[in-house]
Parts: structure tokens; sequence; C-alpha cells
């Protein structure tokens, strides 16, 4: 690509960061001093991210997410605040990708044996129930018990019944507050891309993206612009060997 046309198109992310109210950050009490040299400056004691910079690092994060697709590996999403939880499990489900949209139980990553055990009871039983394999073998208080066990089952672990193998990264949504599936997947040497505000450790994690990650648009543009990078990489795969692992 030329120098000018890199430069239009960079210049029509940033803008479209801007209306997204990417570049909204916390008030300086609140800012980590990893990310000092992503602000840009301060209006009404909030501050703002460089979106030049932001883009920077976009283009990195983005540019991962298409070779994960290229390798047709999985991205586990994670986005448990509840301004994302909606976002994730939509753009998740619409790419056929786990996600954690809630609290994150522990050892999904660092005991993941154990919670296969887990998703395939709950697939078991959800496909004995479709079959009407209950009816007239168990007494209606046996069936409720199973029916009750579903929806828990489901409630816990259901976005991630996709997820048969560790993912090949995860895509977290504010990094600070989802410290501990950042732990698991440095333990387990799982890549990590996340969207992060001015509050967390931009060192914690692979791939940081420094932006709102408050604001729904701001939450919205990110993920998408993840989501369209790994489509791009599985769009070169040939029809027949596009089997995510």
């Amino acid at each position: 690509m030329e120098a000018g046309a890199k430069s239009q198109e960079n210049t029509g992310l940033i803008d479209r960061m801007f209306k997204a109210g990417a570049h909204f950050a916390y008030s300086r009490t609140r800012r980590h001093p990893s990310i000092a040299s992503f602000i840009f400056g301060a209006k009404n004691q909030v501050e703002i991210f460089d979106l030049e910079k932001v883009s920077e690092l976009l283009h990195t994060a983005t540019a991962f997410a298409k070779k994960l697709g290229e390798e047709r590996k999985t991205i586990l999403f994670v986005g448990g605040k509840n301004e994302a939880r909606d976002i994730v499990a939509a753009r998740a489900e619409a790419l056929g990708m786990p996600y954690v949209a809630g609290r994150w139980i522990g050892g999904t990553l660092t005991n993941f044996s154990e919670i296969k055990k887990r998703l395939a009871r709950l697939e078991d039983l959800m496909d004995k129930r479709e079959k009407g394999e209950f009816e007239g073998k168990y007494t209606k208080r046996e069936r409720l018990m199973f029916d009750r066990e579903i929806v828990e089952l489901k409630d816990t672990f259901g976005g991630i019944v996709p997820m048969k193998q560790l993912p090949g990264a995860l895509f977290v949504i504010d990094s600070r507050r989802e410290h501990i599936p950042i732990a698991e997947a440095k333990v387990m040497k799982i890549p990590v891309m996340a969207l992060m505000n001015s509050d967390c450790d931009f060192k914690q994690v692979t791939y940081p993206i420094v932006g709102n990650d408050t604001a729904r648009g701001s939450i919205s543009f990110f993920i998408d612009e993840i989501v369209k990078a790994y489509r791009e990489g599985l769009a070169t795969v040939p029809d027949s060997e596009k089997k995510t692992v």
C-alpha cells in the first residue's frame, strides 16, 4: 500500500475511534504508570488517549488476529463487566467462538481437563433431553432435577461449550478486571489481546490496546475490529479446511 493511501486509511481509523468514544480515559489519579506515554492530554479532568498511538497498537493486535484466522485457531472472548457482556456474547457467537460473559470460573484454562468433564456432562444432558430420553425413564422430579442441572451448567459454562481444547488466544475487555483469566493464560503460555483503559497495566498482556473499555460504543468498535481481522485471515483458508482448532 502506498504511503498516501496508508496515511488516509489510518486517518479514517482514528476518526472512527474518535466517533466511538475510544479516546476517553479516566482521571489522572486513576492512571497506571505504564499508560503515561499514551495520554495526549486532558479535558474536564478526564484524560484523553493519543489515538494515533492507539491505532498502532490496534494494527498490531489485528495483524495477530488475522494470523489466528489463517491458522484456524480459536479465540476465547472474555468480558464480564456489565457494559461488555452482551456485546462479547453476540460477537463470539456470530464467529462461532467460545466466550465468558460473566464470572470467570477458576481453572478454566489451568484445569481445563476438569472443565471439559463439566462441558461433556452438559452436552450429554442436553442431547438426551432433546431426544426425549428422559421421558418414561425418569420420574417427574428426576426430570426436573436434570432440567435444573442443565440450567446451572449453561449459566456457568454455556459460553465455552465450543472450546474443545485450549484456545489459541484470548481477547479480553478490561485487563484490570479480568486479571484472573490473564494470569491463567500466562501459566498456559496463551497470548492475550486486551482492550484496557488507563487504570490497567500495559505490560500484563501480549497485545495491549489502550482505549475506553467502559463505553459500549468503544467496546463494540474494538471487538468488531478483532472479529473482522480474524474473518479476513479465515477467508484465506480453503472452505474444506475452515474448521477452527
